[in-house]
């Protein structure tokens, strides 16, 4: 029988315990955990992490392996070919289970040699309720949690100005630190905590807004066992994850030092504001699963890895991104195409079987925060619609009709939306034009009548009556 990870079986480096980690997941374990890791490797960051599981399950801790588990990153290398990396995360120390043990989670603000604060609690996770007491043991949301456990640090280093931590949250929400700090100071006042920790909070402590990007496939059930195999030993917390990684980091300048980036080459950067950044991923990685989905979908096409191995999809989404997505976004034009050519090598990941259905959640919602924005810039540049996006309206339209060629579509969105377009359905046969002009002015939902924008409700009245009489592939642009 194969060994079981854990430290005594597989022993290595242990580091002094300088993060407090909120979040056992597994996005966080082949993230911040394996940075943390390559950091220990290269350079002397020299950082243990505890880990401090916010939220009240009776799942297996990774404790049962001291803290050690294997990342196995996979995708393709530069030649095309497929290619998996394992490691052992020794980063990790062990887990509180803070619903088990409060005491023990308020003994780790104790701790002179803390630096950092981690956290990923999903996006609900940074919540604010008038229900929390700061006596609950422990209160419901994070940041009650975390203000817990800063006032505690506040109150037994007795307010010293070189105890606050550096707090960098990686939940998917816009400007989480500026919004977590917020919330602290929000629970403060609620509790009538002392006006010097609110001070303490302010001056002595840095919130740093984040964008985090790496697409994490976690445990890889169907293959344990050939894995297991493979590594010759028992790991039951593997996680699974692609080559490509971003973290950036809004914030001081000496956070670069702090971090040792100085010494290592990875893919981390400190900047002042993270907005072009997040511009960047929203508009080109998003952007592309959103426009490729419903082109993609009713040419026949059901995961994102067969559109990259269909020359047509392929050659939709290449030039939507080239020549309409990139355009239109403030960075450097040579980094944008440069994160677009990576962008099309990650959606060739053969180790990741992404379902276009779903992308397709939401997913007028996903086009007015993804395409939109592109959609409105180009016609105001150029005075013209753009092609590729309002093609890929008209397919959206055409697969909110919830059927294509006599195959039903099963469509996710919000009720209000789904029934206004059961309500057109005589549209799709009877006044196409009228049924583009009635989504186009959906204020309620885009923000403005985008019958306005010069040319593109006739745009897309022909891109649909042409998708809804005939083959969609017959007329996916492609110049």
């Amino acid at each position: 029988m194969a060994k079981q990870l854990n430290r005594s079986n597989f022993p290595g480096p242990k580091f002094p315990e300088k993060i407090l980690q909120f979040g056992e997941g597994n996005f966080l374990r082949a993230f911040i955990d394996w940075i943390i890791d390559n950091l220990n490797e290269k350079t002397n960051f020299n950082s243990g992490v505890t880990i401090v599981r916010p939220i009240d399950t009776h799942q297996p801790s990774i404790n049962e392996q001291d803290g050690l588990y294997t990342t196995i990153i996979r995708g393709l290398n530069e030649q095309g070919k497929a290619i998996a990396t394992p490691r052992i995360i020794y980063s990790v120390n062990r887990e509180i289970l803070v619903y088990q043990d409060y005491q023990l989670y308020l003994k780790c603000a104790e701790n002179p040699d803390l630096e950092f604060i981690f956290s990923n609690t999903t996006e609900a996770g940074i919540a604010f309720s008038d229900k929390d007491k700061i006596t609950d043991t422990p209160p419901a949301t994070f940041p009650a949690k975390l203000t817990c456990f800063l006032h505690h640090r506040f109150q037994f280093f007795k307010g010293q100005k070189d105890k606050g931590l550096i707090i960098i949250p990686c939940e998917l929400i816009d400007y989480n630190g500026d919004k977590l700090k917020e919330l602290i100071i929000a629970y403060a006042k609620l509790w009538q905590l002392d006006d010097a920790f609110i001070e303490w909070i302010n001056e002595s402590n840095t919130f740093c807004s984040t964008l985090v990007d790496r697409i994490v496939t976690g445990y890889p059930k169907d293959e344990s066992a050939q894995l297991e195999q493979q590594l010759g030993y028992q790991d039951r917390f593997l996680d699974t994850a692609e080559y490509f990684y971003l973290f950036v980091i809004q914030g001081p300048q000496w956070l670069k030092q702090k971090l040792k980036l100085d010494q290592v080459d990875l893919n981390i950067l400190v900047v002042d504001d993270i907005k072009p950044y997040k511009e960047r991923k929203v508009g080109i990685l998003n952007g592309a699963h959103t426009a490729m989905v419903p082109v993609a979908y009713l040419a026949g096409l059901r995961t994102v890895g067969e559109c990259m191995g269909n020359v047509q999809i392929e050659t939709f989404v290449k030039n939507l991104l080239n020549q309409e997505v990139i355009p239109t976004l403030s960075l450097d034009k040579q980094q944008l195409i440069q994160f677009a050519d990576e962008v099309l090598k990650r959606f060739k990941n053969p180790f990741i079987k992404h379902e276009l259905m779903s992308i397709s959640l939401n997913s007028l919602t996903k086009f007015k925060t993804r395409l939109l924005p592109q959609l409105l810039t180009y016609s105001q540049r150029f005075n013209q619609p753009p092609k590729y996006i309002s093609f890929s309206l008209a397919a959206l339209i055409a697969f909110y009709r919830g059927e294509y060629q006599g195959q039903a579509i099963s469509l996710t969105d919000d009720a209000h939306l789904l029934e206004r377009f059961k309500q057109w359905q005589p549209l799709y046969q009877n006044d196409v034009k009228t049924l583009v002009s009635n989504v186009l002015k959906m204020t309620d939902h885009w923000g403005q009548d985008l019958n306005n924008v010069v040319g593109l409700t006739d745009l897309v009245t022909e891109n649909l009556k042409n998708i809804l009489s005939d083959d969609i592939k017959n007329y996916i642009p492609n110049n």
